[in-house]
């Protein structure tokens, strides 16, 4: 299969303008996936350097042959909190933007062994790193109804979250549910469609942020990145759901009321119907950034609304 041709950055013209890329600077690609938006930044580098960090190996696989042996680029396995290891590895102490694109990336959805699907026959998964330990057919066949319900509300929001862990306890009582497919047909038993939304959807959501500890990540990366940017440096995050664009929201406000960031989204951005047309996936994405501010415009670090595009 050509990912590359499957594999749709999103918000690319966005992104671009609000990193404000130049042909010196040092970005860190820190979701490089199938190296989408890395290729866009590589094309108005011609001096500088790029990192792309992901924990999936095959993802770095895709983003090599899509990016070339190309000497700008430095591609690493790692997750968010390694990100300052991986760079001093590269004598990286400071770079001019960091992006952020959360979320599943089309390889893992399409690969159907990776376990991320609703229509996948293979065995539940879920892990961006395979060789990491938990998966999700460990959590929904060991934790205990109460801990699966915790999961589903806090990481899923799900409303059903107590019915479907009671489901689940009681269809892995019969057999364990081993399969993707499965898991997303008993919580069609308990939940309604929602629109064209899948019932599973939710669940499926909350499963892969506890396997792949997303929030967590998300917070420490957050951090790394803000202290690996220069003065005057972009941060841009695209999130996909409530949760993480929550936690992006609030890092931006505490950095600008502690002066040393300047929001330059006072809303998010998200796609055209133009762009929604194109490439459905991109409907739910969210663009916030942020710049670092200089020492000299420490204590003015209030918000101000993008007008770069």
């Amino acid at each position: 299969m050509n990912y590359e041709l499957i594999h749709i950055p999103v918000l690319t013209r966005e992104i671009l303008e609000m990193l404000d890329v130049k042909a010196n600077g040092t970005y860190v690609d820190a979701t490089v996936g199938l190296g989408g938006h890395s290729a866009d930044i590589l094309s108005r580098i011609d001096r500088g350097r790029l990192v792309g960090i992901d924990r999936d190996m095959n993802a770095l696989k895709y983003a090599r042959q899509r990016l070339g042996n190309n000497n700008r680029v430095s591609l690493a396995k790692g997750s968010f909190s390694q990100m300052k290891e991986i760079l001093s590895s590269l004598n990286i102490k400071e770079v001019d933007g960091v992006l952020f694109d959360l979320g599943v990336s089309m390889l893992q959805l399409k690969e159907l062994s990776r376990g991320f699907s609703f229509f996948s026959d293979e065995r539940l998964d879920m892990r961006m790193d395979t060789e990491q330990g938990l998966t999700a057919w460990d959590i929904v066949n060991k934790y205990s109804e109460s801990e699966i319900e915790e999961i589903l509300r806090e990481y899923g929001e799900e409303p059903f979250a107590k019915r479907i862990a009671k489901k689940i306890v009681n269809e892995r009582k019969k057999a364990s549910i081993n399969t993707c497919a499965e898991l997303a047909e008993i919580i069609a038993e308990v939940c309604r469609k929602r629109g064209k939304t899948h019932p599973a959807t939710r669940t499926f959501q909350a499963l892969r942020i506890k396997v792949n500890e997303e929030l967590n990540e998300l917070n420490k990366g957050l951090n790394e990145a803000l202290s690996l940017l220069k003065e005057g440096g972009r941060l841009c995050v695209v999130s996909y759901h409530s949760l993480e664009d929550r936690i992006v929201k609030h890092f931006m406000r505490e950095g600008s009321r502690g002066g040393c960031l300047k929001i330059l989204t006072k809303k998010p951005l998200t796609p055209s119907l133009d762009e929604i047309r194109t490439n459905p996936s991109s409907r739910s994405a969210k663009l916030r950034g942020a710049m670092k501010i200089s020492e000299e415009q420490k204590g003015r670090g209030k918000g101000v609304e993008w007008h770069g595009i």
